[in-house]
């Protein structure tokens, strides 16, 4: 078993097996370990990990209110892979929406910059995904 990060995001999504598609075949996640009865997975690329879970009255819900689409409004998940060229020809090849065309950009970190390649994507709920790829100086 992979070693659990120490921050583990939980997304609710509306169906279950519409979402484990989407993380395991376009966006290149596998499945650490999976609770069919809750409609549950645990998923991981490249040490990311995330779950998913369906929302339905035999699971436990934690909401703070209303939830509507697209569901993580504000926020977005940022996930470093190996080569993230390849994970946009994936989405693209499948004709899946971009959120965000691929671009190169240079964040400052401290006292240097870093440059990386990323796109974003939303999931089938809404929650938005930042792939990215450091490129070496």
């Amino acid at each position: 078993m992979t070693k659990k990060s120490s921050l583990i995001p939980e997304l609710k999504v509306l169906n279950f097996k519409k979402s484990l598609d989407f993380y395991t075949r376009l966006a290149g996640f596998k499945i650490l370990y999976q609770r069919s009865e809750d409609d549950f997975a645990m998923l991981e690329i490249n040490g990311a990990q995330v779950m998913i879970e369906e929302f339905s009255e035999k699971n436990r819900t934690w909401l703070a209110g209303p939830i509507e689409k697209p569901f993580g409004r504000g926020m977005h998940l940022q996930i470093e892979v190996d080569n993230v060229q390849n994970l946009y020809r994936s989405f693209t090849t499948a004709n899946y929406p971009i959120f965000f065309e691929m671009e190169e950009k240079r964040y400052r970190i401290g006292d240097h910059e870093t440059c990386q390649k990323q796109f974003l994507v939303q999931d089938p709920d809404g929650y938005l995904l930042r792939f990215m790829e450091t490129l070496k100086e």
